[in-house]
């Protein structure tokens, strides 16, 4: 009986944690019909170099307030409409799946990490030879 209440507790607090994966075409069509607040979590200079998603917001996990001002930042993005989902983006999966953690660890139950990001990985292409929208980065 223990050995199975542990096997439980051990296959059940990963999956908490973990964020589900979405693809960037995907992500970009939800959050162009407002279904999806889209976060690009990279830095401001990676925001200039690329361009940023047409319909991404952008807060960088880079904050010089540290990751504190970073959730601050999203959590009043994510109030303007409560419930709707959250996808986040990087370049290749690794800082957006870091922050989906992040949200889910604060209650955030629908997190999704665009895990192929901006430049593509072993997850997709990425969102740039994808083609998809972009736009300046005019406040970086």
């Amino acid at each position: 009986m223990r050995l199975l209440a542990l096997l439980t507790l051990v296959l059940l607090i990963p999956t908490a944690a973990v964020a589900q994966e979405l693809p960037a075409d995907q992500a970009q069509t939800l959050a162009v019909e407002g279904q999806l607040l889209l976060i690009d979590v990279r830095h401001p200079q990676e925001w200039r170099q690329t361009g940023v998603a047409s319909a991404a917001e952008t807060v960088s996990i880079h904050d010089p307030a540290g990751l504190p001002a970073f959730l601050a930042k999203v959590r009043a993005l994510a109030d303007r409409v409560p419930g709707r989902p959250i996808a986040l983006i990087c370049a290749t999966g690794v800082r957006s799946d870091f922050a989906a953690k992040l949200l889910r660890q604060e209650g955030y139950d629908q997190v999704f990490n665009v895990r192929e990001g901006m430049m593509g990985s072993t997850a997709g292409a990425g969102w740039l030879d994808r083609g998809l929208p972009l736009r300046p980065c005019t406040h970086c």
